[in-house]
C-alpha cells in the first residue's frame, strides 16, 4: 500500500485508497441481516442521535497500531491471542469480572510468549461484545412465541414480551457498559496492572491448586529471572516491561449502531469505526452483496471475516477482493471455524486460493464454533478434545499449504465456569449443571483456557515441552 500524502500544513490528509461510491450509510441500500425489528422507529433515531453526539470509544491511532502489528502476525512475526465472552451482559460490567477477563489474558499471553518467544497482540473480545446474531427470528415455548434473544444491546434473556421487545435504549446503555469497560481496563493496564515485573497481580484465588497452576508458576519464574537478567545487564529498569498495548473487538452485527460510531478526526483520511479497534464479520451476515460487507468494506480498521466449511474458494476470493482490493497490510484476518471434523478437508482448498492469488491475509483459526452441540438434555457445550483437535490440525494444516497461522480466536472467560466438557479436571456432562452461567454459548474456563495456550506452544514453540513435565 503506497503512503498517504500530507499537504501543506493546516491542510487535511489526502486520502490513499478510499473505497468508491462508499458512505457510513450506503449499506442501508443493501439487505442487512440479523438486525432487530424496532417496534418504534422514532425512539431508534433518538436513541443513534444521543450515540452520535457521545464520545468514541477508541482512537485512531490505536486502530493503526493495532494493524500495524497484525502485518506483523500475518508474517509470522506476531501471534495474535483474542478472546474474551460469547456475548458480554450488562451485569457484567463489574471491576471483579472484567479484570478476571483481563488475567486470563494476560496469563495465556505470559504461555504464548514464554513458548514461541515472539511478542503477542492481545485483542479482547469485550468492551462492545453485547450483540449475538440467531438462527431463527423468533422463539417459541409451551405454545407463546417471542422474538429470540439477541444479546443485551436488543434484548434481554427472560422470555416475556417485555424483556424480549427489541429496546433502542439498549443501544445507548451498550455505549456507556462499553466505555466503562474500556476506561477500566486502561487505567489496570495504565496503572501497571500488566506489569512483567508483578504476574501476581494476575492471579484467580479459585485456581490455586488447579493441575496447571505449577507448569504455569514455573513459567513465570522463567519470565521474570529473565527481565531481572536484562535489566541487570542494562543497569536500569526496563519499562517496555511494565505494560502492554490490548485492543478491543466485537462483530459489526447492529449497523446502526456501528454506523453512529463511525468517525472522520483530525488529520486522517477516510472513515473510522470508533466504537472498537477490530469489528469482524460473522458468518451468518458474509453475503457479498449484503449491508455488512459493504459498511466494512469503506471503514479504516482492520477487518476480520469469520469463514466457515461451506464456503468455496471463488466466494472466499471475491469477498477478499471487496474488503481489501489493495492488499493493505494488516488489513484483512480470515478466521476460520471449521469444526474438528471437516477441517482437513474444508481448509486445505481455500489456503491454496488465497495463497495463488498472491495475497497474505492474517490467518486465525476460531476453533470453538465449529465444535458446539446440544445434549439430550439441550444444554449447548463444547468438547476440550474436539477445540484441542481443530487447532492442532490448523497448525499441520497451514505448515503443509506453505502459509502461517497467525492468531487464535476464542470465547472464555475468567469465572470459575462448568460449560465445555473435558479439559485439565475432565469435566463430565453432570458437571456442567454446577456452574453453567452462560446465555448463549459455552466458554473455556481459566484451566481450559491456560491448557489450550499451551496446546499451542506445543505446536509452534521453540522448545515444546509436555504438560506438566515440571
Amino acid at each position: 500500500m503506497s503512503k498517504a500524502r500530507f499537504a501543506m500544513a493546516g491542510n487535511p490528509v489526502q486520502p490513499v485508497h478510499e473505497a468508491p461510491d462508499w458512505t457510513p450509510e450506503s449499506w442501508q441500500r443493501r439487505v442487512a441481516a440479523q438486525q432487530p425489528a424496532y417496534p418504534d422507529a422514532q425512539a431508534l433515531a433518538a436513541a443513534l442521535d444521543e450515540i452520535r453526539a457521545l464520545p468514541p470509544l477508541v482512537t485512531s491511532m490505536e486502530i493503526l497500531a493495532l494493524k500495524r502489528q497484525l502485518a506483523d502476525a500475518a508474517e509470522g512475526k506476531r501471534f495474535l491471542l483474542q478472546g474474551g465472552d460469547c456475548a458480554e451482559s450488562f451485569s457484567d460490567c463489574d471491576s471483579g469480572t472484567i479484570s478476571s477477563r483481563l488475567k486470563v489474558l494476560l496469563q495465556m499471553s505470559v504461555v504464548l510468549i514464554h513458548g514461541l518467544r515472539m511478542p503477542v497482540v492481545r485483542v479482547g473480545r469485550f468492551a462492545g461484545q453485547y450483540a449475538k446474531p440467531r438462527s431463527t427470528d423468533v422463539e417459541a415455548r409451551d405454545g407463546v412465541t417471542l422474538p429470540s434473544y439477541r444479546g443485551d444491546i436488543v434484548n434481554g434473556p427472560e422470555f416475556s414480551a417485555a424483556a424480549r421487545t427489541p429496546d433502542p435504549r439498549r443501544l445507548v446503555r451498550a455505549h456507556s457498559a462499553s466505555a466503562m469497560t474500556m476506561n477500566f481496563v486502561r487505567a489496570l493496564i495504565d496503572g501497571g496492572f500488566a506489569d512483567l515485573h508483578h504476574p501476581e497481580y494476575w492471579d484467580l484465588g479459585w485456581v490455586e491448586h488447579a493441575p496447571l497452576s505449577r507448569e504455569y508458576k514455573h513459567m513465570v519464574e522463567s519470565i521474570g529471572e529473565a527481565v531481572r537478567f536484562m535489566e541487570t545487564l542494562a543497569g536500569e529498569p526496563l519499562g517496555n516491561f511494565s505494560r502492554v498495548d490490548f485492543y478491543t473487538s466485537h462483530e459489526a452485527l447492529l449497523l446502526h449502531y456501528e454506523q453512529a460510531l463511525t468517525r472522520q478526526v483530525p488529520r486522517q483520511w477516510g472513515w473510522f469505526n470508533l466504537s472498537t479497534h477490530f469489528p469482524w464479520i460473522g458468518m451468518r451476515t458474509a453475503a457479498l452483496d449484503g449491508a455488512h460487507v459493504e459498511y466494512c468494506r469503506g471503514i479504516r480498521n482492520p477487518i476480520g471475516v469469520k469463514i466457515g466449511p461451506g464456503v468455496g474458494s471463488d466466494a472466499l476470493l471475491r469477498l477478499v477482493e471487496a474488503l481489501d482490493p489493495h492488499q493493505e497490510p494488516g488489513r484483512l484476518a480470515l478466521i476460520h471455524r471449521m469444526g474438528a471434523g471437516k477441517i482437513a478437508q474444508a481448509l486445505p482448498p481455500l489456503l491454496e486460493a488465497v495463497r495463488r492469488s498472491g495475497r497474505r491475509p492474517l490467518w486465525i483459526c476460531d476453533p470453538m464454533h465449529g465444535n458446539t452441540e446440544s445434549l439430550a438434555s439441550g444444554v449447548k457445550t463444547r468438547r476440550f478434545d474436539n477445540i484441542r483437535a481443530e487447532l492442532e490440525q490448523a497448525f499441520d494444516i497451514h505448515v503443509a499449504a506453505g502459509t502461517q497461522l497467525g492468531g487464535v480466536h476464542l470465547e472464555l472467560t475468567g469465572e470459575n465456569v462448568t460449560e465445555c466438557l473435558g479439559g485439565a479436571r475432565d469435566l463430565a456432562e453432570n458437571d456442567l449443571a454446577r456452574a453453567y452461567k452462560s446465555t448463549v454459548d459455552p466458554r473455556l474456563n481459566y484451566e481450559q483456557s491456560l491448557e489450550l495456550a499451551m496446546v499451542i506452544v506445543r505446536k509452534r514453540g521453540v522448545h515444546p515441552a509436555p504438560l506438566l513435565e515440571h
